[in-house]
């Protein structure tokens, strides 16, 4: 089998707007060199959740900054790459401005797709496999279209702020975790071992983690690869055809590989 003349291309959790300005603008910095790069090649980018740290569409309001990501998102519809965008835990009240502006279809919910012969399950990964029944609890709310009604008629600038601060709440709270539990403990491959009985996916992937993760099902062919993020490991996924990698751009290789 000959390899793709183009590449599929997969990443989550740039955060941007967190922690702080200086550190989320030369993130977008490099996220942008990054898109440069692989637009020589690409087909296909699928942006796995949690772009930004928050993010709330308002009618007449777009969110401060992130000018060059979007600009860069725009140019790269316009060379014809399709670009399909999922909703993290960060990103959820995300409407139509992408679809509308950018031709970018947003997704809400996991999905399962064929490329280049292999069953691809992508999802952001938030509220999968056992545990979390808080986080799982809070999301339904956040989800209701009555919270979401309520919240427009905050102040954008009272309202993002609050977003900002339990945005960095919940990062503090995730900071203990960021490392590799086991494979007993790790609820992601807990949820894709199990989700294999009904869906027989070549490679599950996600973001959300926070860590890059590269491991082989007990089928021993099937593949859970978690993308990691760009606030530490700026790591990605690309699919060639025939083989999905886990790699790293400007960074060095950290992969989690079992």
């Amino acid at each position: 089998m000959t390899p793709f003349l183009s590449k599929i291309y997969f990443a989550s959790d740039f955060h941007l707007g967190a922690p702080g300005l200086l550190s989320s603008r030369e993130r977008e910095k490099t996220i942008v060199r990054w898109l440069d790069q692989i637009s020589g090649d690409a087909s296909q980018l699928y942006l796995v959740g949690d772009v930004f740290d928050f993010w709330f569409d308002y009618k007449k309001v777009v969110p401060r900054g992130y000018t060059r990501l979007l600009g860069k998102l725009a140019e790269l519809r316009d060379k014809g790459i399709e670009i399909i965008f999922f909703t993290g835990n960060h990103d959820l009240w995300m409407k139509d401005y992408f679809s509308v502006e950018l031709d970018i279809p947003i997704l809400h919910e996991p999905i399962t797709q064929t490329l280049g012969g292999k069953l691809f399950y992508i999802g952001h990964g938030d509220g999968l496999g056992p545990g979390d029944h808080g986080y799982k609890r809070l999301k339904k709310l956040f989800r209701n279209p009555l919270a979401q009604f309520a919240f427009r008629w905050i102040h954008p600038d009272i309202g993002i702020g609050l977003a900002d601060f339990f945005s960095k709440k919940s990062r503090q709270a995730q900071a203990p975790v960021q490392q590799f539990l086991g494979t007993d403990r790790e609820w992601l491959i807990s949820f894709v071992e199990k989700e294999y009985t009904q869906t027989p996916a070549d490679y599950f992937i996600f973001g959300h983690r926070h860590l890059p993760i590269d491991y082989t099902l007990s089928n021993g062919r099937s593949r859970y690869v978690n993308l990691g993020d760009w606030l530490s490991f700026q790591s990605y996924a690309e699919f060639d055809g025939i083989e999905l990698k886990l790699k790293f751009y400007e960074k060095d290789d950290v992969a989690i590989r079992i």
